[in-house]
């Protein structure tokens, strides 16, 4: 078996990558991970350098891959590690570049590391390794996976960060009245309230998919996903063309949503989905509602969940305010590991870390609406 670096996710083929895949998540698609570069969304210029992994056997066939990233920064990541980089460089050592295995811009839980055998996810933590000892990259970062890559990580010497975040699950709803019920009967009136405030301002709203995702429908949407971030004063992470891309490779993932108001759209939210989850990622509005984010970007997501069957509902990083709408605390984890003597020291950091964590995610089940939780 070979080892390859490529400096775009076209030089494997999506016919490769997709069955090394084997489901439908969508961050880690094909179609996804090239229209980001396609796009001008990722690349070394913006700090986000492909160097993506794979391991190929004698005659060929991907036996291994790993999407990843040469980054000069830690924006995008959410899992912080500004500290880390500050010590690093008051030491007079320069903590970029790093490397990244994650999905640019996307807090989102899945496979990271894919594998066919042992044999080949060793290939590529020994690569890593290798590159670590030779001082191109201060460390390696493995971001939001779910579990499969733990042992051979922790057998490799990286260390766990445990986080938390606030899913939505569908218990079987046959419709918002099935989970309102569920519900202390102070929070189902809150819970109306809110979503009577949204339609007594003459609010509907309005979902697309498939090949409903004209060129026409990214242009009414882009706006309102630059809104978020040109409000902060930065600049969006992904470009108009990320948008037309994934519309014309990836229509059966993607789910969007306007709100309308006296015939015109005022707001607008882009989700993604696959067998069992549906994830939401980017909302934008260009003037101010009364409860219009929370109808649109959770309460319109939790009844998708149901119409669909889909088991959870991800809506993103942080934000308690997602608790005492239902959304429940689920721990999420990242894989560290970094140069000596910096690895000793957030390797210590991080034990004392997951303690916090751990209360946290404990004490916030106390804050859920749920008449009586699992």
């Amino acid at each position: 078996m070979k080892i390859r670096q490529l400096t775009h996710i076209n030089q494997i083929s999506p016919a490769q990558w997709e069955g090394l895949l084997g489901s439908a998540y969508p961050f880690l698609r094909h179609a996804f991970l090239a229209a980001l570069e396609d796009s001008g969304s990722v690349s070394a210029q913006h700090g986000w350098e492909p160097a993506h992994l794979v391991v190929l056997d004698d005659e060929g066939l991907l036996r291994a891959a790993l999407p990843l990233y040469r980054k000069m920064h830690s924006y995008g990541e959410y899992v912080f590690d500004f500290q880390w980089a500050q010590a690093w460089e008051r030491s007079g050592r320069s903590y970029y570049p790093k490397y990244l295995a994650a999905v640019p811009f996307s807090p989102v839980q899945g496979p990271r590391l894919l594998s066919r055998c042992a044999e080949s996810r060793a290939r590529i933590l020994d690569y890593l390794d290798q590159e670590l000892d030779r001082n191109e990259v201060s460390g390696m970062h493995l971001l939001f996976n779910t579990g499969e890559e733990d042992q051979a990580l922790h057998a490799a010497g990286w260390v766990r960060r445990l986080g938390c975040q606030f899913h939505w699950f569908n218990r079987g709803y046959q419709g918002f009245d099935d989970f309102l019920a569920a519900c202390n009967s102070r929070k189902r009136k809150n819970f109306r309230k809110e979503r009577q405030s949204v339609a007594e301002q003459g609010i509907s709203f309005h979902w697309l998919s498939g090949r409903e995702l004209t060129p026409a429908v990214w242009d009414a949407f882009y706006p309102f996903y630059a809104a978020t971030y040109l409000k902060r004063g930065q600049n969006p992470y992904l470009t108009p063309a990320f948008f037309q891309m994934l519309g014309e490779t990836m229509p059966d993932a993607i789910r969007l949503v306007f709100a309308r108001q006296d015939g015109r759209d005022v707001a607008g939210a882009f989700f993604l989905a696959d067998d069992t989850t549906l994830y939401g990622r980017y909302w934008g509005c260009l003037e101010e509602y009364d409860r219009l984010h929370f109808e649109t970007c959770f309460y319109q997501g939790m009844e998708r969940c149901i119409a669909e069957g889909l088991e959870r509902f991800d809506a993103g990083a942080q934000g308690e305010h997602k608790l005492v709408r239902g959304f429940e605390p689920v721990l999420t984890q990242s894989w560290h590991k970094l140069q000596e003597p910096l690895h000793d020291a957030v390797a210590d950091f991080l034990v004392r870390e997951e303690e916090g964590v751990r209360g946290y995610h404990a004490d916030a089940r106390e804050y859920l609406p749920y008449r009586q939780v699992e």
